[in-house]
């Protein structure tokens, strides 16, 4: 989404993790689903907690193998459809 942004806009994105308010600064929102939307609202405490060492533990306990197929499946989604909107 920080590409996009930075690919369609003048100002540069701001600091966030949140996929949905970066949608929303490029006029995205309305034009995905509201399952798109679920799953990048799951993505957020992954984003941030995976980042922190004392989370690691915390977020691998929280994943297993269907888990971690629907996000690789619905990453790969996102990913196209943000190329076509490019």
């Amino acid at each position: 989404m920080k590409a996009y942004w930075t690919a369609t806009r003048d100002d540069d994105p701001p600091y966030t993790h949140s996929h949905m308010l970066l949608l929303k600064g490029c006029g995205l929102e309305l034009e995905v689903s509201k399952d798109v939307s679920d799953f990048l609202d799951l993505m957020i405490p992954m984003n941030i907690e995976a980042r922190y060492p004392q989370y690691k533990k915390e977020m691998a306990a929280k994943l297993n193998k269907d888990i971690c197929k629907y996000i690789l499946e619905q990453t790969k989604l996102f990913h196209q459809w943000i190329i076509k909107k490019l």
